[in-house]
């Protein structure tokens, strides 16, 4: 499981030219499942997303303090791209996991996220819907995040 996390003063999701969804400050974050994500991925994730240290804190102290402790919110849209190989200059979807299954995956992934944090903070996409995210990136920081055994089934290929 692949996230792509991005600090953001403001994000928003459209669908035909409607936003859908939008945040304030916190975080926007792009996920992306493999054909051999697991519960185990989806629970490092969160974990990680919501503990991250990417704000200051009050006293400016530089990478204190993560979304939860902030109380800020966090846009999630789920992105099958992130597992692209590219087959010459065509991008290739084998290693991504299939809609249906993907789709299950996911909203788990969003359950466990509203469990672990605060629900009214968490905002999302709409699945399997071309979208367009709009982000106002803070610092600019953005970080990718990995689950371990994606990055296991990647050295192994």
């Amino acid at each position: 499981m692949k996230a792509v996390v991005q600090r953001v003063v403001k994000a928003s999701v459209s669908v035909n030219n409607e936003i859908i969804s939008e945040i304030g400050r916190g975080i926007c974050v792009l996920v992306g499942l493999s054909k051999d994500d697991t519960v185990t991925d989806v629970d490092y994730i969160v974990r990680k997303l919501i503990n991250m240290r990417i704000f200051d804190g009050e006293d400016g102290k530089r990478w204190d303090l993560s979304v939860k402790d902030k109380k800020y919110e966090i846009l999630c849209c789920s992105q099958f791209t992130l597992y692209a190989v590219l087959k010459g200059n065509k991008p290739d979807f084998h290693q991504s996991m299939s809609p249906d299954k993907s789709r299950e995956l996911y909203q788990l992934f969003l359950e466990k996220l509203k469990k672990s944090y605060d629900p009214d903070l968490i905002k999302e996409g709409r699945f399997q819907t071309a979208c367009h995210v709009n982000i106002v990136n803070d610092g600019p920081v953005t970080i990718c995040l990995e689950s371990p055994s994606s990055k296991k089934s990647e050295v192994t290929e």
